[in-house]
This record gives structure tokens, C-alpha cells and sequence, in this order.
């Protein structure tokens, strides 16, 4: 999700356009808008029902899973920003149709894949697509929306697209592969993308504002290369070994970039990031929330994604049912988040929101490994998703509230790209934790398994190589019912110990929440807020 941009009065309809024409026009722009924004987030959600299927058909390893989803996240956080400057000096019209057809290149890479490698390759590539889908879908609306009623139905639309996308993705994703090889999943996504492309040329309206922006390129290099290196280092830890020369370096690497980008920020004439805004205690708080708030929710979505998928071995459908659940509480009660941000504020939101989410990944682990209906997992899936939704209504708003107003578009962005971080950060950090512990387990339970000599070394070839979740998924005929006992406890606990970590990180957003947020109403920002962000 991406911030909404100021007010363009280059954008404005001109004065030949009569009003009836202006609406038509305004319309198909935001038709256009709804369509690349539901297509860059159906990309998004894609993966989470049919990770197991994947895995199973492609004999990833855990490390290999993880880079699936993220090859798409990672694009998606450090590009957004960069997009959203591309889309003011070029058009974003011209962008979105040029996004949405990288999108459907990326899918069919995707769609056409036979091994690990290649899917990542394609997820990478939908991802450049998504990163700028995202903020030109938006800044597409915004532009043709020149009054505050008709600013309120463009976003109520946006967003209810992005939600409908969330909806929609394990819902198509798991239908599909129920009947047909994951790869049709992407590919009918591909099918959506060059739709999208065909929508946004024939019906949206081209917008721009080049006054005053300039692409940051040593920045964006930057802060790519310092997030790459750091999810390498996170991913290829456990299987790497994190003292292992090529992890270590990844994280020297980050440490190198993110100092750099630090640097090149600060004295940039037109940076992709104002640093000054940190100043501010609220904002600074705010993005601290949007990072660890967001991992812990994308990672314990993941972290339930290998639980059904995965380890009990769901079917593809019956996998996506509980994201379903998850993905449609927010569109049923977004009306009333809406009255509640402007009657009680971001602060209440912010604190109930991730307390629940807090609420939900506990719960969820107390549910035993061998429970796989839906009746017991009810409960938690509703809390999970009311919870986010409040987090979703409320981050933006924490932010932009407490900066100057010539500063609340860098700050929305800004809060986007720190919480795409953390939806990054979710599968990885998670993957490592669960994936690290899992594997130790296993090594110690081979001894007790009662295995020959023979398949005690076969055993411990196939989890050198491919890890937890390989051993526990290969086929090896009797070797694989001796093994499956100690695999499912090992990921079982691995995993509910990573629900343990995305809990404490949503209860530690919550307590900066209360502290920094607070439980007042949203209001004016005071004019110490004002100074301290000149």
C-alpha cells in the first residue's frame, strides 16, 4: 500500500471538459486504477495457499520457499518510492500499462517454470511490476479527483480494489491447483496483467507533475543492495551456516549500504527518503510500528501458510480457505475503521489492532499440529483479521498526522516502504527461526528413529541438502513413514516458536503505539511538530 499524494492542480480537468464528459473521464480512471491495484495485489497474496504445492512439485528447499514469496516482496518495498518519481515525470498512465505487461512477462516466466530458480526469477519480475502498480494506480486516481467527494470515493475504490485483490488471490490461486499444475495459478495472473495493461491504455486518463522531482538513483542502489544482502544473509542462514563466509559478508554488505544510504540521503538536493522526518518522536515511532508491526503480521501469515500447506499437507483449496477468512474481515468492517479513525484516532486503533494480532499468533500456536479443520482455527483467523484491518486503517494516519502538511506525502510513502520492510522481513526472519530449529530437532531425533545405517545416511544427505522441509515432503518410501513423526514435531515446534517471535513483535508495536500515539484523537500538529520538521 502506498501513501496518498498531494493534491496536483496540474492535474485538474480543463476548462473545455463539460462536467458530465469529466465524470466519464474521472471514472474510467479510476476503473483503470481499481485494476492495477487488485492485479499488484493478488501477485502479492498468490503464493501463501499453494506454498506446499510448490514445494512438494519443485522439491524446494526452505530457504528456495522463502525466496519465493519474498523475490516478489523485495522489489515491491525498495522500488515504490523510486516508481512514484518515475510516474510524476513520465505519466503514470504510461506507467501502469508499462508495469502491468512487466507483470505479465513475470508470470509467465512464473507459469512456465520447472525448477525453484526459475519461479524466483519470475516472482522478481512481477514484483518490478507490482512496485509500480502500487503508488501509479494511486497517484493515477488522485490526479482526476479534485474534490474532496470525489477524492473520497476514488480512494474508498482504491482501497476496496487492493482489498478485493487480497480476497480474490488465495481464492483463484487454490481453486485452480486443486484441478491443474500450480503454474496455472500464474498463469491466468498473466492473463489478468495484459487485461489490466489493455484497461488502463483505453480508459484512464494520462497525469503528471515533473515539477520539482528528480529520480534518486544512489539512494535507491543503496538501499537495494543493503535490502538484498540482509534477507540473503536472514534466508541463507540456517542453511548456509551463519558463520559461513557468504552470510557474513551479506550482512557486512548491509551494514555498508545502509551507511551509504544514510550518507547519500542526507546531502541529496531530491532524496527518495527525508531523513529529517525521524526527527519527529510520533513519526519515528510510526515507522518502527509499520516494520515490526507488519513482520510480525506477514510472518505469521507465512508461518500458517507452512502449517496447512506444508507440514499437514492440505490440499490447495482447503489451504486457502483460512486466508479467505483472514483477507475478507477488512472489506466487511472497512466502513466502520473509516468512522472509528476520525472518531477515536489512529492510537486506540493502533494498540487493539496489534494486541489482537498479538492475540491471534498465540492462539493459533496453541491449536495442535493435528487439527486441520477450520472450526478450530476460526477463532484466531477472525482475530487475525480484525486486527489488520485496524493496523491498515490506522498506520498511515499515526504518520501523516504529526509532520508538517508539505511533508504528509513523503511521510505516507516513507510509511509504506518501512512497512513493505517488514512484510519482507515476515518470511524470512520467521523461515530462519523455524527452519534453524526444525533442523537441529531432526538431528538429534535420527539417532532415536531406529533407522539402518543405510537410511540413517540417506536420511541426513536429503536434510543436509534441502533441509526440514524437504526431508519432511520427499518421498522415500518406508524411510519417509519412520520419518514423518519426527519431522512434524520438529516443524511444528519451530514454526509455533516463530509464532511466539511475530507475537512479541506485534505487542512491542503495540507498546510504541501507546507510548509514542497514544489514546487521544488525531489533531492538529503542534507547532513544535511543525519546527522540529523544518
Amino acid at each position: 500500500m502506498v501513501s496518498v499524494p498531494a493534491y496536483d492542480p496540474s492535474a485538474a480537468p480543463s476548462s473545455s471538459d463539460t462536467p458530465p464528459a469529466a465524470t466519464a473521464r474521472h471514472t474510467r480512471t479510476i476503473i483503470a486504477g481499481c485494476l492495477a491495484v487488485c492485479l499488484a495485489q493478488i501477485g502479492l497474496v498468490l503464493p501463501a495457499a499453494i506454498n506446499g504445492v510448490m514445494q512438494r512439485t519443485l522439491h524446494a528447499s526452505g530457504g528456495e520457499l522463502t525466496w519465493i514469496s519474498d523475490a516478489f516482496l523485495v522489489p515491491a518495498a525498495v522500488l515504490a518510492l523510486t516508481f512514484g518519481v518515475v510516474g510524476d515525470l513520465y505519466g503514470r498512465k504510461r506507467l501502469v500499462v508499462g508495469a502491468a505487461l512487466v507483470s505479465a512477462v513475470g508470470y509467465l516466466v512464473s507459469a512456465t517454470s520447472d525448477s525453484a530458480a526459475q519461479l524466483i526469477t519470475g516472482q522478481a519480475i512481477s514484483g518490478i511490476g507490482a512496485a509500480a502498480l502500487f503508488p501509479a494506480s494511486l497517484s493515477m486516481i488522485t490526479a482526476v479527483t479534485t474534490t474532496p467527494a470525489a477524492r473520497a470515493k476514488g480512494l474508498a475504490s482504491w482501497t476496496t480494489a487492493l482489498s478485493f485483490g487480497a480476497f480474490l488471490a488465495p481464492l483463484m490461486s487454490g481453486g485452480i491447483v486443486e484441478h491443474a499444475s500450480f503454474q496455472w495459478a500464474f498463469g491466468v495472473t498473466g492473463v489478468l496483467a495484459v487485461i489490466t495493461a489493455l484497461g488502463a491504455w483505453l480508459l484512464a486518463t494520462e497525469s503528471s507533475a515533473p515539477e520539482g522531482r528528480s529520480l534518486d538513483w544512489p539512494g535507491q542502489i543503496a538501499i537495494a543492495v543493503a535490502m538484498l544482502a540482509l534477507l540473503y544473509g536472514i534466508i541463507q542462514g540456517p542453511s548456509d551456516g551463519w558463520s559461513s563466509t557468504p552470510v557474513v559478508a551479506s550482512f557486512v554488505a548491509f551494514a555498508v549500504f545502509i551507511v551509504a544510504f544514510v550518507l547519500v540521503e542526507s546531502r541529496s538536493a531530491a532524496p527518495m527518503l527525508r531523513l529529517e522526518l525521524f526527527r519527529i518522536p510520533a513519526f519515528a515511532a510510526s515507522a518502527a510500528m509499520a516494520v515490526i508491526g507488519m513482520f510480525g503480521f506477514l510472518g505469521g501469515a507465512y508461518d500458517l501458510s507452512i502449517r496447512l500447506g506444508v507440514i499437514q499437507h492440505q490440499g490447495p483449496f482447503q489451504a486457502a480457505v483460512p486466508f479467505l477468512i483472514i483477507q475478507g474481515v477488512t472489506p466487511l468492517i472497512w466502513p466502520l475503521l473509516v468512522r472509528m479513525l476520525h472518531r477515536v484516532g489512529p492510537g486506540p486503533m493502533l494498540v487493539t489492532g496489534f494486541v489482537s494480532l498479538a492475540g491471534a499468533q498465540l492462539w493459533l500456536r496453541a491449536v495442535p499440529i493435528h487439527e486441520s479443520g477450520l472450526i478450530p482455527l476460526l477463532g484466531p483467523l477472525v482475530l487475525n483479521g480484525v486486527g489488520f484491518g485496524l493496523v491498515v486503517a490506522a498506520l498511515t494516519a499515526a504518520a501523516v498526522n504529526v509532520v508538517p502538511p508539505k511533508l504528509t506525502g513523503m511521510a505516507g510513502a516513507t510509511t509504506s516502504l518501512v512497512r513493505d520492510l517488514g512484510q519482507t522481513l515476515g518470511p524470512a526472519i520467521v523461515g530462519a527461526v523455524a527452519l534453524g530449529m526444525a533442523a537441529r530437532q531432526i538431528t538429534g531425533s535420527l539417532a532415536d528413529a531406529g533407522l539402518t545405517p543405510k537410511e540413517h545416511g540417506i536420511a541426513s544427505a536429503v536434510l543436509h541438502e534441502g533441509g526440514p522441509l524437504a526431508l519432511h515432503t520427499a518421498d522415500l518410501g518406508p524411510l519417509s513413514a519412520k520419518l514423518a513423526p519426527y519431522t512434524t514435531e520438529a516443524l511444528a515446534r519451530g514454526y509455533n516458536n516463530g509464532l511466539i517471535l511475530t507475537a512479541v513483535a506485534c505487542l512491542a508495536a503495540a507498546v510504541i503505539a501507546a507510548v509514542f500515539v497514544g489514546f487521544g484523537r488525531s489533531g492538529t500538529m503542534s507547532a513544535e511538530t511543525e519546527g522540529s520538521a523544518a
